[in-house]
């Protein structure tokens, strides 16, 4: 089977279970942005020379894939995306987040002013993933406004994976520093 079906030649494209909708759908827009997330994730992953930062990283990737799942699915559909065995975004998954947090806050790193990005390659690799981060966040909550998002916790843990992605850069710059 090819890759190119031409069943997006009119401007539209599937959803879980094959609902067609328009390429500019609000829902389209965050899938897209968050598969973005998930491509930056993956550059910063290759060019990250720590085992800690690269293994957090490939986690959250694999949370994504999760999150993307159930982004792709409309709200009416969700009984049957449950039913078919499909994992949904948990506040365990945001708590995950929140002890990567911990434990590189515990090291005292992060910089009192403002920080310009660029210190290290993968620390600029980090904040782009950021930025691409609060981008797929504010398009979610565009769908949270329009009554289309079920699961508020997708929100979380965006939000709290835009902090993650932040102290990694600053950890990243903080490892290199002291390498000198």
């Amino acid at each position: 089977m090819s890759i190119v079906t031409k069943t997006g030649d009119d401007g539209s494209t599937a959803l879980m279970f094959n609902r067609r909708v328009a390429k500019s759908d609000p829902r389209v827009e965050a899938c897209g942005s968050v598969d973005e997330l998930n491509a930056a994730l993956g550059l910063a992953r290759a060019t990250a020379d720590h085992l800690f930062v690269r293994d957090h990283l490939l986690a959250m990737q694999k949370d994504l894939v999760i999150l993307m799942g159930e982004l792709g699915t409309l709200p009416e559909d969700m009984p049957r995306y449950a039913k078919a065995g499909f994992s949904a975004v948990t506040a365990a998954m945001t708590e995950k987040l929140d002890s990567v947090v911990q434990q590189v806050e515990a090291e005292h790193i992060a910089p009192k002013d403002w920080v310009m990005p660029g210190g290290t390659v993968t620390s600029a690799a980090l904040d782009f993933a950021r930025t691409t981060c609060r981008r797929a966040e504010r398009r979610v909550c565009a769908l949270q406004e329009g009554q289309q998002l079920q699961n508020p916790e997708i929100i979380r843990y965006l939000n709290r994976l835009s902090d993650t992605l932040w102290l990694l850069a600053r950890w990243g710059e903080a490892e290199a520093k002291a390498k000198g």
